[in-house]
């Protein structure tokens, strides 16, 4: 090889390089959610001040609280349990979302809870 086609395979790289790292930024919230929480979002549980987004992959599911005004420190949390084990918990002052929490259900039943400000939500056993 000659030294320009090296340079153009290089200038060739950076280029697609730079333009991946654009189109990662100019990402949305709910693009950011998938990126916590990887898999299929398999169901939303809303409540007044909030929801809790839950995806599944490969019997892991993946919980996390987003409150509808983000902005101020609130308490906020969420709890994933597989039936026959303890649930996961994440809870705290948060300003963007509790969790995200991780939990390998397989193909057993879930209790999923989630809570910002005074409200909150439970699932009761579901199965996804």
């Amino acid at each position: 090889m000659s030294g320009g086609s090296i340079r153009r395979r290089i200038a060739l790289g950076l280029a697609v390089l730079t333009a991946s790292g654009m189109f990662s930024l100019a990402s949305s919230g709910t693009a950011e959610a998938a990126a916590v929480c990887s898999g299929r979002k398999a169901r939303t549980l809303a409540f007044a001040t909030g929801e809790v987004d839950v995806y599944r992959s490969n019997g892991y599911l993946c919980a996390m609280t987003v409150p509808k005004r983000q902005g101020g420190h609130q308490w906020m949390s969420v709890s994933v349990r597989a039936r026959g084990g303890r649930p996961v918990v994440d809870g705290g002052n948060y300003t963007k979302r509790a969790g995200p929490v991780t939990v390998h259900t397989g193909r057993r039943q879930v209790w999923i809870k989630g809570t910002v400000g005074r409200e909150s939500v439970s699932s009761g056993w579901i199965r996804l």
